[in-house]
């Protein structure tokens, strides 16, 4: 091949036949593969091996557990990253490299070659995005529909998936100073390495964006050509002593403004804080984003994807009654069937099969079973998605496995430290452990870089605990009391608060704290509610304290009310 090819190949040789899919597929939309299996041996690479690996505009990378072992694989993987023209995929569930962890990869372990698939549709746009960058338009006898360069985005725009996707604008600099350029150049690669490790979020490569960085006036247009769902701009300027970031969300569909921030940072520190400024403005923007697809979500009234139906889900769970489990778990089924290898709709099934379990006083031994199941095949599926993680977290500890779990939350806050969810996990293990100093740390950084996220009120059970296990009772007891009023159906919150008034000696109330959890699970006697406290994330110390304190209340109530 003497012209540079749009494609490089990069895969094992055990995986040819599958690879051998992917470039015929590619082939077929018009773009020129290179993926030559005769030149692996030897002890360097070979010259022409080397000239299409540094001249291709797109490297697709096929991960499987043979190519991630392979130091051919990996070196062609190191330069396409070095070369910004590394474009991964998983064919298998696999551990990539741990340099390639934080980059974006697409799974298409299940694909088999249908040019209809929507993963794959989703990919082939990826690496059309990059090979378009220096592209030009097919010629003539080139098959008649091939898939769009960005040459040709504005005649025939990319179409969005139904996963949501978003293009991070490059930010632009509104002061004179270079050092504030350097700054703003960084924020959007920064910010779009923060959000793709959310919650499925599909973020558009800095490579298809950076073409718009002198021309972001249309936004619209521009959201049509990138195949983005939606829009994020910003720009930086100097405000006094401070750098001032502001960041807009737009609607590419509509051109709506969905939410708008401004962030201001002293010049001073700026160094120290631009990796804590670009965490918060991930988490703020997550949040918005998973507000807005709920939303959706719920009013779609048919034709339900696997995304779609793990947003119902998770719509569902922020409730947390028995009834909106129930319609959790069914939603998360449904994902799972459309999608079985969908790591994150399985880890949501699991936490929410997990918590019917907790709900039923843990008697149900089938629904932790399942749970589990669910959990390690998650786990297996995609072992370093912070959202996977602590969803199987939350499903462990409801088994009792809190051992495993709190190096699993640890991982998940480390992973993607904006992510509210993974530090309520971390919390509970912490506070399982009785460290729970750490866990009110943990609590208050999640709810200061998640305002807003209907997870918050969550936060206000796990620190009343962290509270209680410090002996500071008065505090926990305002927290939890707080969290009845802003969920008075949700139930460990019930069964907590008389535990705490009966620890502070005000009986009384507590008796009457007990008749209204009572209300929320009528039928259910004394040892449901100290079979559902066992269960929980609680040492054994705390669960003693606290389970007593709750009998010493109940069996001081009237007879007629009482036991």
């Amino acid at each position: 091949m003497t012209t540079s090819p749009d494609i490089f190949l990069s895969y094992n040789r055990e995986d040819q036949a599958q690879a051998k899919v992917f470039a015929e597929a590619f082939a077929a939309q018009g773009f020129n593969v290179w993926w030559d299996v005769g030149l692996r041996t030897g002890e360097a690479y070979d010259e022409v091996t080397e000239r299409a690996l540094r001249t291709a505009k797109a490297v697709v990378v096929l991960w499987s557990k043979k190519s991630v072992a392979s130091r051919w694989v990996r070196a062609e993987a190191t330069l396409a990253d070095r070369n910004k023209t590394l474009v991964p995929c998983m064919i298998e569930a696999c551990e990539r490299p741990i340099m390639f962890e934080l980059t974006q990869t697409a799974e298409l372990g299940h694909w088999q070659g249908e040019t209809t698939d929507r993963a794959w549709v989703e990919f082939l746009a990826d690496v059309a995005r990059f090979v378009g960058r220096e592209r030009a338009p097919p010629p003539a006898q080139a098959p008649a529909a091939p898939m769009p360069s960005a040459a040709m985005a504005q005649a025939t725009p990319i179409p969005r998936s139904s996963r949501p996707s978003i293009a991070i604008l490059p930010f632009t600099n509104r002061s004179t100073e270079r050092a504030d350029e350097v700054f703003a150049g960084g924020m959007g690669e920064d910010i779009a390495g923060a959000l793709s490790l959310g919650r499925g979020l599909r973020v558009i490569s800095q490579g298809a964006t950076a073409v718009y960085r002198k021309n972001t006036s249309d936004l619209r247009t521009i959201g049509q050509e990138l195949g983005a769902k939606y829009v994020l701009e910003g720009n930086v300027r100097r405000v006094g002593q401070a750098l001032r970031v502001t960041a807009q969300l737009v609607e590419a569909e509509n051109g709506a403004i969905l939410w708008t921030q401004k962030f201001d940072r002293p010049l001073s520190e700026l160094a120290e804080l631009q990796e804590e400024l670009v965490e918060e403005l991930a988490a703020h923007l997550g949040v918005q984003i998973q507000k807005v697809e709920m939303e959706r979500a719920l009013r779609k009234p048919g034709d339900i994807t696997a995304w779609e139906a793990v947003m119902r889900s998770w719509a569902a769970y922020a409730r947390l009654t028995p009834e909106s489990v129930t319609f959790s778990v069914a939603e998360a089924r449904r994902a799972v069937s459309l999608a079985p290898d969908y790591a994150v709709a399985r880890g949501t099934l699991s936490m929410g099969l997990s918590i019917l379990y907790q709900q039923t006083g843990y008697r149900d031994k089938a629904l932790i079973d399942e749970a589990i199941e669910h959990a390690e095949t998650a786990l297996r599926l995609n072992p370093n998605h912070a959202t996977v993680l602590f969803q199987v977290v939350n499903t462990f500890c409801n088994a009792g496995r809190f051992a495993e779990s709190l190096p699993l939350a640890e991982r998940a806050v480390d992973i993607n430290p904006s992510l509210i969810d993974a530090r309520q996990v971390l919390a509970l293990c912490l506070i399982h452990f009785e460290r729970n100093e750490e866990a009110l740390v943990q609590l208050a950084e999640g709810d200061r870089l998640s305002p807003r996220a209907f997870q918050q009120v969550f936060s206000l059970g796990h620190r009343s605990w962290a509270l209680y296990g410090l002996g500071r009772l008065d505090e926990a007891l305002d927290v939890v009391s707080e969290f009845v009023r802003l969920d008075p159906s949700f139930r460990m919150a019930l069964m907590t608060r008389p535990v705490f008034l009966q620890a502070l000696g005000r009986t009384v109330e507590a008796q009457d704290a007990i008749r209204k959890a009572r209300k929320a699970a009528p039928g259910e006697d004394l040892g449901y509610w100290i079979s559902f406290a066992g269960g929980t994330y609680m040492p054994k110390t705390m669960f003693a304290s606290f389970s007593q304190h709750f009998i010493d209340a109940w069996n001081a109530m009237p007879e007629e009310t009482g036991a």
